[in-house]
C-alpha cells in the first residue's frame, strides 16, 4: 500500500503543477493541457479506489491512519477536478464572447437613406460593457461553485472523520457521554455548513441582481 500511496500522492502534485500551466497556455495548446490534466485526475481516482481497498486490509492498529491518508488524497483531487471544470467553463464563455464580437465587427450594416445612421461606436461600447458584466457574473458563479463544492467536500470529510472517531471510541471503550458530545458537535457543524451555503447563495443572488 505504501508504494501505491506515494505514487498517487506524487500524481496529485503533478496535477497541481499542470494546473498552473493552464493560464499561460495559448489557444492551440490549452485543450491538450486540459486533456492531460483530466487523464491524470482519472488515474488518481482509479488508484484511490485501490487504496481504499488496501487500507481496509491494513492491521487494526494502522487501519484508521491509512484511511485518513486516503481521504486526504481524495479531498485534494476533488478540489483539482472542480478547479479544472471551472477553468473550462470560463474558457468556453470567453471564446463564445470573442466569437460574438468578431461576428459583430464583421457584420455589414446598410442604410435606407442618407439620413439614417447606425451608432456603431455606441453599439460596440454597449456590447463590451455587457460582456464585462457577463464575465463578472461568470467569475462570481465560479467562485460560488468552488465555495459550495468545498463545503460539500468538507461535509463528506467530516462525516468520514466522525465515523472513524466513533469507531476508535468504541474500540477504546469511551463513555456514552463523550460519544453524545461528539455526535452533538457534528450535528452543530452540519447546521453551520448549511447556514454558510445559504448566506453564499444569498450574496450571489444579490450581486447578480445588482449587476443586471
Amino acid at each position: 500500500m505504501e508504494a501505491l500511496y506515494h505514487q498517487t500522492n506524487k500524481q496529485v502534485h503533478e496535477v497541481q503543477s499542470y494546473m498552473g500551466r493552464l493560464e499561460t497556455s495559448d489557444k492551440e495548446s490549452v485543450h491538450l493541457v486540459e486533456n492531460e490534466i483530466q487523464a491524470r485526475i482519472d488515474k488518481v481516482f482509479s488508484d484511490l479506489e485501490r487504496l481504499e481497498i488496501l487500507s481496509s486490509k491494513e492491521p487494526p492498529n494502522k487501519r484508521q491512519n491509512a484511511k485518513l491518508r486516503v481521504d486526504q488524497l481524495k479531498y485534494d483531487v476533488q478540489h483539482l477536478q472542480t478547479a479544472l471544470r471551472n477553468f473550462q467553463h470560463r474558457r468556453y464563455i470567453r471564446e463564445q464572447q470573442e466569437r460574438q464580437r468578431e461576428e459583430l465587427l464583421a457584420r455589414t450594416f446598410t442604410t435606407n437613406d442618407s439620413d439614417t445612421t447606425i451608432p456603431i461606436d455606441e453599439t460596440l461600447q454597449f456590447n463590451e460593457s455587457l460582456q464585462n458584466a457577463h464575465r463578472g457574473m461568470d467569475d462570481l458563479i465560479g467562485s460560488g461553485t468552488n465555495i459550495l463544492q468545498g463545503l460539500r467536500d468538507q461535509r463528506l470529510t467530516l462525516k468520514g472523520t466522525q465515523k472513524k472517531i466513533l469507531d476508535v471510541a468504541n474500540t477504546l471503550g469511551l463513555s456514552n457521554t463523550v460519544m453524545r458530545l461528539i455526535e452533538k458537535r457534528a450535528f452543530q457543524d452540519k447546521y453551520f455548513m448549511i447556514g454558510g451555503m445559504i448566506v453564499t447563495c444569498l450574496v450571489m443572488f444579490l450581486v447578480v441582481q445588482y449587476l443586471t
